[in-house]
């Protein structure tokens, strides 16, 4: 369902309340005696502006503000005409001191997130070089493949009389393969890409499997055993998809690190997916490592804290900084039978 006509209308009808707010506001200092400074709560149809238009809206609503406080001064005809001056005056200038503050505000915001898209975007590199290995394995096993089945093609067609059939055969496999090496450099493109926020309606149980399947191979390598436990019937979440494959990631290093040192037989991952009582969906991460200190789990989420010789610290302060975005919450907690379980939830919004 498209919802850019609702957004239209509903822009349309908060410009229309604040037209009428404004215009209200006009009335009231019109009728009312100069004495009183009714047009200095113009200020509030400013802030309410910079709520939701662009700085050229902000700046124009000022403009229309003070137009109006001026308009208002020169219709009012009781009162005293000098108090009316100074209130007319303060009233503009208070309309112009909010105005400025708000635009300001707004480049602040603006700095901002342009400085958290490139601290997302260095985490995604780091990310890259902690899965090297494994990008490499998941490349070369269909490259082998291609070669492997590349050979055999050539065996089956040199044979007299040459066996067409089998050599199909063998061709389509390196089709298949060469689309599996393709999946692969998708995949890491994803990550590295930096792209603008793009929200859509997705399933975070098959958003978590799609991440799943980059790591298999690092996985198996580490001896890790893993467990996903996904709730049938989750409703679909709106959110970016790149952003939230990076936080599982981020939570399934995190969790992959912690298990160092610990037997073979012993590691163990377990990856929820539900849906919480108040409706949220949930996604949380358990591992069967050495466990949280108090004062790990009070400065894990915080960037650059790590404990870790080669890290940056930037995985799990990052993946706060995405959820909390998307109007989440995350959370670490040490699990009773040892291990550290890391959570977190994201409101779950109306249907589409």
């Amino acid at each position: 369902m498209d919802r850019r006509p609702f957004a239209t209308t509903t822009h349309w009808l908060r410009l229309g309340g604040l037209c009428a707010l404004a215009l209200g506001i006009a009335l009231l200092d019109t009728l009312t005696d100069r004495e009183i400074a009714i047009g200095v709560f113009q200020v509030v149809v400013v802030l309410l502006a910079a709520g939701f238009l662009s700085t050229r809206g902000v700046t124009v609503t000022a403009l229309g503000c003070a137009g109006l406080v001026l308009c208002s001064y020169l219709a009012t005809r009781t009162g005293d005409r000098e108090a009316g001056l100074v209130n007319c005056i303060i009233s503009l200038l208070a309309i112009v001191a909010v105005a400025a503050l708000s635009l300001r505000l707004e480049a602040a915001k603006r700095a901002a997130d342009a400085a958290r898209a490139r601290l997302v975007q260095a985490g995604r590199l780091s990310q890259l070089g902690e899965l090297a290995a494994s990008i490499a394995h998941e490349v070369n096993q269909p490259l082998t493949a291609i070669a492997a089945s590349g050979n055999a093609c050539q065996r089956w067609l040199s044979n007299q009389p040459p066996q067409v059939e089998r050599a199909v055969q063998a061709a389509q496999r390196v089709i298949d393969d060469a689309h599996r090496a393709s999946a692969v450099i998708a995949r890491v493109r994803s990550l590295v890409r930096q792209a603008q926020v793009a929200k859509d309606w997705l399933n975070l149980a098959a958003t978590v499997e799609k991440v799943l399947d980059f790591v298999r191979a690092e996985l198996a390598e580490r001896q890790v055993a893993v467990e996903v436990r996904l709730q049938e019937g989750l409703p679909p979440l709106l959110a970016d998809e790149s952003q939230l494959q990076q936080v599982i990631l981020n939570l399934l290093l995190n969790a992959l690190d912690a298990l160092e040192g610990v037997a073979p037989e012993q590691r163990r991952l377990v990856i929820q997916v539900g849906q919480d009582t108040a409706g949220a969906i949930r996604l949380g991460v358990e591992d069967s490592g050495r466990g949280l200190t108090p004062g790990a789990r009070e400065q894990m989420f915080e960037a650059f804290y790590t404990t870790k010789a080669q890290g940056m610290g930037l995985g799990l302060a990052l993946s706060r900084s995405i959820v909390e975005a998307h109007g989440g919450r995350i959370w670490a907690t040490s699990l009773p039978e040892g291990g550290t379980g890391v959570y977190c939830s994201l409101p779950k919004d109306p249907q589409p």
